[in-house]
C-alpha cells in the first residue's frame, strides 16, 4: 500500500524510542520523554473527558475506551483517575523511586492508583505491541484490560475480539504513522453490528489521515478535523529529527512556521462519529481545547537558531523537484 511506504519514509526521520517501551516499568519513558517536554497526554486529557461525557449520554453503563499505542497506560491513568500528567511525570522521575526494582515499583503503583478517586463512567482497554508496557499497565491499574498485539499484521483472536466488541471510543495520541487503516479495519470487523466506536486521533502533521478517514467512513463515521488549533506533542530530539519533520510537513503543502520550524512536533485532532452526531453537534462545539503552544518551555526552542528557515527552503526545493520529476 502506498500509505505504508509513505509512513515508513517519514518515520525513518524520527528519533527511535523503541527501547523505552521495552522496559519493565515507566521510569525510562518519563525520564527521556520528560526531557523533551512531552505534553500531548496532558492536552488530550480534557478532549477525551468531553468525548466520554458525550458518549455516556447514549448508554446507561460505563464508556469503554480503547487506547491505541497505550504504552504504560498514561492516557488510561488520566482517564480513570483524578490525576494530571505532571503528577505522573514527577512521580516516575522522583529520585526516591529510581533505586527500586520493577517489582517494588509495581507494588507501590498498585497502592498509588488504588488510592485515587476512580472515574466510574469509564473503562479502559490498552492496546500496544509492547508486552512489557501492556502488562505493567494492567497490573498497576492504569488500564482495566490490556492487549499486547500488532493488528497491522494479524486479526484479533477470538478472545481479543470478544473484549474489543464493546469498545465505545477509540483514542490515540501518537500511534497514527505506525498504525494504518489496517488496524482500524480489523477493529471495525469485531465491533458489534450497528454500533461503531467513535474515534479520536491526535495525528502529527506530517502524516496523512485520508486513508484512515476513508476506512472509518465505510463504518458510517464522518471525520471532522478540529479547526483553529494544533496540539504540541514534544520538542525534537535533535536537529536531524527537526529537519526531517519540517521537510515532511512542507511536502504536504503545510506551513511549518510557528509550528515544527519552531522546534516542536504539532498534531491535528480528528474526531470520527456517525453522521447524525456530527450534524447535531459538530466537533467545534463538542470539545474545547488548550493547544499547549504557549507552554513555558523549560528549555528554549530557539537553540536551533535559523535552522527552521533553511529547512523550509530545502523542503520547498525538494517538493518542486519531485513535482517536476513526475511531470517528466
Amino acid at each position: 500500500m502506498r500509505v505504508d511506504a509513505e509512513y515508513g519514509l517519514i518515520n525513518s526521520g524520527k528519533f527511535n524510542f523503541d527501547t523505552l517501551y521495552a522496559e519493565k516499568d515507566p521510569r525510562e519513558y518519563f525520564k527521556y520523554l520528560g526531557q523533551l517536554d512531552y505534553i500531548i497526554p496532558h492536552l488530550a486529557q480534557p478532549v477525551f473527558e468531553q468525548l466520554i461525557r458525550a458518549r455516556a449520554d447514549f448508554q446507561p453503563g460505563p464508556v469503554t475506551v480503547l487506547d491505541l499505542g497505550s504504552s504504560y497506560g498514561v492516557n488510561g491513568a488520566l482517564m480513570k483517575y483524578r490525576l494530571d500528567f505532571e503528577a505522573l511525570r514527577q512521580r516516575y522521575t522522583s529520585p526516591d523511586l529510581q533505586g527500586l526494582s520493577s517489582d517494588e515499583l509495581l507494588a507501590l503503583d498498585r497502592s498509588f492508583y488504588a488510592g485515587w478517586p476512580r472515574n466510574e463512567r469509564v473503562r479502559v482497554i490498552g492496546l500496544d505491541i509492547s508486552e512489557n508496557a501492556v502488562r505493567y499497565a494492567e497490573a498497576a491499574g492504569t488500564v482495566d484490560r490490556g492487549i499486547a498485539a500488532n493488528f497491522e499484521s494479524r486479526d484479533p483472536t477470538s478472545e481479543e475480539a470478544e473484549l474489543l466488541a464493546d469498545v465505545d471510543i477509540i483514542v490515540s495520541t501518537g500511534c497514527v504513522g505506525y498504525v494504518t487503516s489496517r488496524t482500524f479495519e480489523r477493529l471495525a470487523n469485531v465491533a458489534r453490528q450497528g454500533r461503531p466506536a467513535w474515534v479520536a486521533s491526535f495525528v502529527l502533521r506530517m502524516f496523512p489521515f485520508d486513508e484512515i478517514a476513508a476506512t472509518l467512513s465505510k463504518q458510517g463515521l464522518v471525520t471532522e478535523q478540529f479547526e483553529g488549533a494544533t496540539f504540541v506533542q514534544r520538542r525534537f530530539a535533535d536537529r536531524q529529527e527537526m529537519e526531517a519533520t519540517v521537510r515532511a510537513v512542507e511536502a504536504r503543502g503545510l506551513d511549518s512556521r510557528g509550528h515544527e520550524a519552531d522546534g516542536l512536533f504539532h498534531a491535528d485532532l480528528f474526531v470520527s462519529r456517525p453522521k447524525e452526531e456530527t450534524a447535531r453537534c459538530p466537533v467545534q462545539r463538542l470539545v474545547s481545547v488548550v493547544s499547549g503552544a504557549n507552554k513555558p518551555w523549560r528549555v528554549s526552542t530557539n537553540v536551533l537558531g535559523s535552522f527552521g528557515s533553511a529547512a523550509r527552503r530545502r523542503a520547498r526545493a525538494d517538493h518542486a523537484r519531485a513535482v517536476a520529476g513526475k511531470a517528466s
